[in-house]
Formats: structure tokens, sequence, C-alpha cells
């Protein structure tokens, strides 16, 4: 059982970023140093992407392994309290995560989609494909 108070868990929930995390800005700082410039967040596109080029309609998502699921089939076994809670949470956080692509897609998007540890491993990796779809 959770001993944490619901004023506690709440200051913690809102310590999460949705925005500006440090896998976003670490990203953003490549791209901006190869002279790639981006538009951050934009409300008017389905999802919300953390990065988007509107001319060239180029989609980039930062997705974090927790809130994404990453490598879900095992992970999903380390929840020990509130399953009931976070299981379906974070399921339904990856299924919309395929509608958001999947309408993207459908309107002539690229949608680009890397994990956190991705981002921080192999950065110049991650830069290069995008700036690859952008130069397109």
């Amino acid at each position: 059982m959770d001993r944490r108070t619901p004023e506690q868990i709440t200051y913690n929930m809102k310590q999460v970023k949705n925005k500006g995390s440090k896998i976003e800005i670490m990203l953003m700082r490549e791209l901006w140093s190869r002279g790639l410039r981006y538009r951050k967040n934009v409300n008017g596109i389905c999802g919300k992407p953390d990065i988007v080029f509107i001319g060239k309609k180029v989609a980039v998502f930062c997705d974090s392994e927790f809130w994404h699921g990453y490598n879900w089939e095992e992970r999903k076994h380390d929840f020990k309290s509130r399953r009931e809670f976070w299981i379906p949470k974070i399921e339904r956080n990856m299924e919309r995560d395929k509608e958001v692509t999947a309408q993207l897609e459908s309107e002539g998007w690229t949608v680009l989609r890397f994990w956190g540890n991705d981002i921080k491993k192999n950065l110049q990796e991650c830069a290069d494909i995008i700036e690859r779809a952008v130069r397109r």
C-alpha cells in the first residue's frame, strides 16, 4: 500500500515534465546546431509533437521509457503496487501513440519516434535520422 498522502502524490506528479525534458533539450540543441529550425509542442497538430518541421511535415516525438511502455511485456510485471491503475494507463498511452502516428501519417506527415535512452546514448544518430527526413 502507498504510504504517501494525496498531497505528496499530487506534488510528485506535478514534477513530471510533459515538455522541456532533458531528452528533448538534448535533441533540440543538436538539431539547432545543425542549422535545423523547428517549432516545439505545436498545439494544432495531432498529438502535439515535441519537435515539428511544419513545411516539411516532419513530426518528432521523444518518448520516455516509463510513460510510453518500452519493453512493455517484461516491464509491466515490475509494478508491485497500484497495478490496476498503472498497467491500463501505460497501455492506453501506447495505444494513443499508435493512433497519433496513424493519424499524422494519413495526413502526409513523416513521424519519427525516439526512446529517451536512444537519444541519450545515440544523439548523433537520432539527429542524423531527423536531418535526412527534413532535407528530403
